[in-house]
This record gives structure tokens, C-alpha cells and sequence, in this order.
């Protein structure tokens, strides 16, 4: 796992920040948003609790979902946004840093300047990252 972290906020509930790799069965080869399969991509979700967070992504079908440490919390910009969407639950191509930024500094650094690209992403729905059927849950046998 890349990273990852949360923030609490002053009503009690949080929001995760997570980096995750984009499953390979999601729309398209790029979903429109230059992020192939397989390509890093940052999710926000907002919920009661951190392990509620984490429950909401598996429950989605993303199973190898866990949050270690507090390296990577959500920006004030990624809480404004996932606070002002109906699901509570976003997407979009994990921020690259700038190749031809300082040196030293690694890709995900909080130091390290963002591409233009990166910082003007929109914010997507959970189900454009899922495919567009979603995720029905786990195969059930026919009764």
C-alpha cells in the first residue's frame, strides 16, 4: 500500500485518504482519466469511524484495503470534497510528482510538487472506478 492516513473532524467523523492501485476490470482502458489499470489512484471516504471507512471499501469488493500509519492524510481540499458529495465516497488519479521538481524528494512526498495535471483532476464517483455495473457483491448460487 502506498499510503494513506485520515483526519478526524469536529463533528467526530473521519475521513480516509487512501492510495490504491486501480482494479483492472474498471471502465475502459482509462476511464477518461489517463489512469490505466493497474495505475495509482487516491480514494476518499467519508465515515463514522476509521474501521467503517475501511468496511465500506471492502463491502465494494476491494479486499486488500488496510490503513497503516498517518503518512498520507487527506488534503483540506480532498475533505471539502468528499464532505460535499452525496456518497461520501471518491476517486481520482493519485498526484503525481513533478519530475522536473527538486531533487531528493520521492514521488509521493509531501514535499514534492504536483503536475498541473494531478492538481486539476476531477473528483469521480466510486462507481466510475468499479465498472459500470458496480460491484453487485459476492457471487451467490442459484436457489
Amino acid at each position: 500500500m502506498a499510503g494513506g492516513g485520515f483526519c478526524r473532524l469536529p463533528n467526530g467523523t473521519v475521513v480516509v485518504a487512501l492510495t490504491l492501485t486501480r482494479p483492472a476490470d474498471g471502465t475502459g482502458p482509462c476511464g477518461g482519466t489517463g489512469a490505466g489499470p493497474g495505475a495509482p489512484v487516491r480514494v476518499l471516504v467519508h465515515a463514522a469511524n476509521r474501521a467503517r471507512a475501511l468496511t465500506r471499501l471492502r463491502n465494494l469488493g476491494l479486499r486488500a484495503v488496510y490503513l497503516r500509519g498517518n503518512d498520507r492524510p487527506p488534503t483540506p481540499d480532498e475533505v471539502t470534497a468528499v464532505l460535499h458529495h452525496p456518497d461520501g465516497l471518491l476517486w481520482r488519479a493519485a498526484p503525481q510528482a513533478d519530475p522536473a521538481g527538486p531533487p531528493g524528494l520521492t514521488p509521493l512526498s509531501p514535499q514534492a510538487p504536483l503536475s498541473p495535471q494531478a492538481s486539476q483532476e476531477l473528483w469521480h464517483p466510486i462507481r466510475a472506478l468499479l465498472g459500470p455495473a458496480g460491484y453487485a457483491g459476492p457471487a451467490r448460487p442459484a436457489a
